[in-house]
């Protein structure tokens, strides 16, 4: 019976896993930086440049301290893998039941009476951030496509 249920598993290459975290990763970070445009649109060119630095200012911390650590601690856990995983593995567990928090407080800030210039900052911040550690997902990728020996873990060092 269990070899029935595995057999349509949608098993993949940790390749597949590393370039899935990446195309997650980034588009997210697109469409929260693609928000924070669309709010930005109707300001004038000086106050688009300052809310806009700002963002992008803060997105640099963001990335260093949040989610590069979180981007490492998933690229440790997928590249040593040998054996194709599911597809969804790409996150863990833990990953899957955070993203509908998040996503719910998304849709809580948009709705909130906050201005959408001041939520463009925070957008703009998470969302380049998410942006970065999605390219740091795609270098291993291609570095994965590139060579065909396991890649050592001293490289987070």
């Amino acid at each position: 019976m269990k070899a029935r249920i595995m057999k349509f598993r949608p098993a993949v290459d940790k390749k597949v896993l590393v370039l899935l975290a990446s195309l997650m990763w980034c588009g997210v970070g697109i469409m929260l930086i693609g928000y924070s445009v669309s709010w930005l649109v109707s300001l004038s060119l000086e106050d688009q440049l300052i809310f806009g630095s700002v963002g992008f200012i803060a997105a640099l911390p963001i990335h260093h301290f949040g989610f590069l650590r979180i981007a490492d601690k998933n690229l440790k856990r997928l590249l040593p893998l040998t054996e194709k995983k599911c597809l969804f593995s790409f996150m863990t567990w833990k990953s899957y039941l955070i993203v509908p928090v998040m996503v719910s407080m998304g849709i809580l800030l948009r709705h909130s009476p906050l201005p959408k210039s001041y939520l463009s900052i925070i957008y703009i911040g998470i969302g380049f951030g998410l942006f970065l550690s999605g390219i740091r997902y795609f270098r291993f990728f291609i570095i994965l496509l590139a060579t065909r020996t396991n890649i050592n873990q001293e490289i987070f060092k």
